[in-house]
């Protein structure tokens, strides 16, 4: 398996590990260790670039596997073999836009859920913008305008961003855990990672975030639109 070095440390940018397989066909190889975020939970894999022995691949994307996260390469070289040490760089102004635009996700969710007890039905985010569905029977001018000035004052509240691993069953006493509608967490999962934004929301997730709210910057919700009798969409 790959150790996932973002989990416990989202501003790594560069990072050095071995390949423990290689899958010729499709260009990838698995590393005993990654910064490389494989996409989940709405946010979009990292990108960025490996070199071994003077060799510089482009990653076109990480994925995760039940084997552990595939990096898969661009270009036409040969492959850097089983036991290769390589240096990795992330492409880090695509990760922090993602870590800036999904620490904001959570900030609306936590301000909507905080407000308007309302659950998750769904969402989807690229690096600054994003949607969130909600479970809310109308929506409003209003109603949007309110929710937009509540997420911003919590970004200028500059609130810690704190990142905790849990066994399963201590992360599941904690109340709202889950905000959404389902529950997307396998049972086989024996160590929840969660996310809080100190003083407002607190979540299991995977994705990577900033360390604090004032990193995201001002927040927009630039359009809304109704997705059923009980689901309405915010854009941001």
């Amino acid at each position: 398996m790959t150790h996932l070095l973002y989990q416990a440390n989202s501003y790594l940018r560069e990072f050095d590990a071995t390949v423990t397989q290689v899958n010729e066909p499709f260009r990838s190889v698995l590393l005993d260790q990654t910064a490389f975020f494989p996409g989940g939970g709405g946010q979009m894999f990292d990108t960025g670039t490996l070199t071994c022995a003077g060799v510089t691949y482009p990653l076109r994307r990480a994925n995760k596997s039940p084997e552990g996260v595939w990096h898969a390469l661009e270009g036409e070289q040969p492959m850097p073999a089983v036991g290769a040490a390589v240096h990795c760089e992330l492409d880090w102004a695509r990760r922090y836009a993602n870590m800036r635009t999904h620490t904001a996700m959570h900030i609306l969710c936590g301000v909507v859920f905080r407000d308007y007890g309302a659950l998750v039905t769904g969402g989807d985010m690229e690096p600054l913008k994003g949607r969130m569905d909600f479970e809310f029977e109308s929506m409003s001018g209003d109603l949007v305008r309110v929710i937009e000035q509540a997420v911003n004052a919590e970004v200028e509240a500059a609130r810690p961003v704190k990142v905790q691993i849990l066994p399963r069953e201590v992360a599941f006493q904690i109340p709202d855990l889950i905000r959404t509608k389902i529950n997307l967490l396998p049972a086989m999962i024996s160590e929840i990672r969660t996310i809080e934004i100190e003083g407002l929301d607190l979540q299991a997730d995977g994705g990577t975030h900033v360390r604090n709210t004032r990193e995201v910057g001002r927040m927009r919700i630039v359009d809304y639109k109704s997705k059923g009798k009980i689901n309405k969409r915010i854009y941001v």
